[in-house]
Parts: structure tokens; C-alpha cells; sequence
């Protein structure tokens, strides 16, 4: 005979009542793990966690690492007369893109170009130049202070959308290679000077039609 049967049946402790016992333990145990886990963790968002995860892109890093190094050098390996390729554009706006230029997905065409012309005054940033065999084509080159477009970063066509982490970076490395040129080239380049002398241009332009080309240079070169 146990210590138990000697308690009437009435003073036995129930089943449920055992059960409701262990289970309270088994919940003060578990909140007790949940205030741990709590106290000793921390938080982080999803945008928190990615930027530990990867640096913050640098515009301006990106932009002196890569315009000297690669930009500017394929360009102007790869610059096209834009007097032929003004031709070929007015003869078949994708034939001459598939041949001379790069784009992304359906977007236009960017070209690198070669020139040689008669510059003349600038007006509004741009500086006109006047080129043998185009006919009432049009050619101006971004002289600043402002230079607008993203032809500097689609000409080579070794920058593509896919090495940036969404589209705001990849505009920004557009205009940070705009920038990067205007400290490159056209801070030390004199526009009043050049006025009515002959100049040879290399750079870039992503032209809508063939009769306005307007050019981001890499290079300036007035005759002496």
C-alpha cells in the first residue's frame, strides 16, 4: 500500500489538476526563453540588413575608378567618323546601330564618334561645330556647366544595368561619369578661345535622329 492510498479519494489530487501543475512550469520556462531571445537579440529591417550586406554604392568612387580606366580608353578606340556614321543612320537607323553602337534592351542607340570641324561660339553649353559631308546635319558638343544624357555610360557598352543594384544607381553612374569628364576634360578647355578655330572631337552621343548629334567628349583638341 502507498502514501496515496492511505489519502481518501476525495482529497487525491485530480488528473487535470497534475496536468494543470506541470504545464504551468513548462509556461513560466517558455516566457522565460522568449524575455532571453529578447533581450539578447537585435532587430534589424530587410533595407538595414542589405546595406550590411553590401557597401553603399559611391557614385563619385565609381565614376574615378572607371572613366579613366575604361570608359574614356573604348571610346575613343572605338569612335566611328561620324560622317560615315551619320550616313549609315539616315540610310537605316538599326542596321547602323547594330554595326556602330550599344544600347540597352530596346532603349536608343549610343555611338562612339570621331570629328574634325570648325568650331563655333557656344551658346547654352553647347558648342557648335561645323563638319565636312553632313550635309544640314547638325553637330554641337557639351561643353558644360551642365551635361546631361547617359552617353558616356552606354557608348562602350561594357556598363550594363545588371551591375548596379537598381535603377537609381545605374543613372547615377551616368551622371557621375559626366562629372568626372567635366573635371577630366573640360576644366581646362577655353571656349571662347577655340571660336572659329579648328578642332578634332572623340566622345560619345546617343542621337534620337541623324540630323542632331550632339556629342559628350572625352577629347578636345583645338588647331594652334
Amino acid at each position: 500500500m502507498t502514501t496515496t492510498d492511505l489519502v481518501p479519494a476525495d482529497r487525491k489530487p485530480a488528473g487535470w489538476l497534475k496536468w494543470l501543475t506541470l504545464g504551468r512550469g513548462c509556461l513560466a520556462a517558455l516566457l522565460l526563453l522568449v524575455v532571453v531571445i529578447g533581450l539578447t537579440s537585435t532587430y534589424q529591417s530587410g533595407s538595414e540588413a542589405d546595406m550590411q550586406a553590401k557597401p553603399r554604392f559611391d557614385p563619385a568612387e565609381y565614376a574615378s575608378k572607371t572613366y579613366a580606366s575604361k570608359v574614356a580608353p573604348a571610346i575613343e578606340k572605338n569612335a566611328v567618323d561620324i560622317a560615315t556614321l551619320q550616313k549609315a543612320i539616315a540610310a537605316s537607323p538599326e542596321a547602323a546601330g547594330e554595326r556602330y553602337g550599344h544600347r540597352a534592351g530596346t532603349g536608343p542607340y549610343s555611338y562612339s564618334v570621331a570629328l574634325t570641324g570648325m568650331a563655333g561660339t557656344a551658346r547654352s553649353g553647347l558648342m557648335p561645330v561645323t563638319v565636312e559631308g553632313l550635309g544640314k546635319a547638325r553637330v554641337s558638343v557639351q561643353i558644360g556647366p551642365v551635361v546631361s544624357g547617359t552617353a558616356l555610360r552606354d557608348a562602350p557598352g561594357s556598363i550594363t544595368f545588371g551591375q548596379f543594384t537598381n535603377q537609381v544607381e545605374y543613372a547615377d553612374a551616368a551622371t557621375a561619369l559626366n562629372t568626372e569628364m567635366k573635371k577630366k576634360v573640360l576644366a581646362s578647355f577655353d571656349a571662347a578661345g577655340t571660336d572659329g578655330r579648328k578642332v578634332t572631337v572623340i566622345g560619345a552621343m546617343t542621337p534620337l535622329t541623324g540630323d542632331v548629334l550632339t556629342i559628350t567628349p572625352v577629347k578636345i583638341e583645338a588647331t594652334p
